[in-house]
């Protein structure tokens, strides 16, 4: 049985705008079936949308969700994408730990200052 989903149905489950879900069939990301100005969404546009969705929660721009996309349509398939998609967690993930270092390090630093700030302070008598 082919279950058809609406656009406002998509965005209630998804809490998204239709205007985002017509960006990602702009983008080609979806190609929904189209009966006259309505737009019929597969249960296999469903899935892209939750998987995009998730691509952008933890990171992924559109050109790399779509390029992760591409790889399963094209061979090597399933095998290629999971391996690519492998390789783009790995790199998020390196650069949010490079992200998460800097924030320390910044941090660190207002520390630093806060403190100069205080001690010179307490040298020319002010308290605080």
């Amino acid at each position: 049985m082919n279950k058809y989903y609406t656009i406002t149905e998509l965005t209630r489950e998804f809490g998204v705008s239709t205007r985002t879900l017509r960006f990602y069939e702009d983008e080609g990301l979806v190609q929904p079936e189209r009966r006259g100005r309505t737009r019929l969404f597969r249960q296999a546009d469903r899935r892209l949308i939750q998987e995009i969705l998730r691509g952008r929660r933890i990171g992924f721009t559109i050109a790399e969700i779509r390029e992760i996309i591409q790889v399963y349509k094209d061979p090597p398939g399933e095998e290629g994408q999971l391996k690519l998609l492998m390789k783009r967690v790995d790199e998020k993930r390196n650069e949010l730990r490079q992200k998460r270092k800097d924030i320390e390090e910044t941090l660190n630093e207002l520390d630093n200052v806060e403190e100069a700030c205080l001690t010179r302070l307490a040298e020319i008598g002010v308290s605080t």
